[in-house]
């Protein structure tokens, strides 16, 4: 059983401050078993201080490979929690994940947002 959506969750409360440890890939299988070449997920390993643990976040494939510093601080886009359950002899087994649609270092996007430099389109020269 899954749930369709997920759950929308609000970063702070739920998390606090999530720091960057590791990135990992996960790869699709082939029919005999063995790990194909085609990216399924990339699975960031995060810090989170309102647990005191490390969290995985998967992001999907298209999102290119974002190389942070260990230890730095960072913000998930659009987070959900989902659940997968498995009937069991004594009832079920619930495994909770969370995915985002990015992760990016935390306040680069206002930074971005805030950012007034004028840009050249390409071929054309400054003036």
């Amino acid at each position: 059983m899954r749930l369709s959506n997920g759950f929308v969750i609000d970063k702070e409360k739920t998390f606090g401050e999530l720091k960057f440890t590791a990135v990992r890939d996960a790869f699709l299988q082939n029919e005999d078993g063995t790990p194909s070449t085609q990216l399924k997920k990339r699975i960031y390993d995060l810090k989170c201080s309102l647990h005191g643990g490390i969290i995985p976040v998967s992001v999907p494939p298209e999102v290119p490979l974002r190389e942070f510093p260990y230890n730095a601080v960072v913000e998930l886009v659009n987070p959900v929690a989902d659940t997968v359950s498995r009937k069991t002899y004594t009832g079920a087994d619930v495994d909770w994940y969370v995915k985002a649609e990015d992760i990016v270092l935390k306040n680069k996007s206002n930074q971005n947002a805030g950012n007034t430099q004028n840009h050249t389109p390409q071929g054309q020269p400054k003036k």
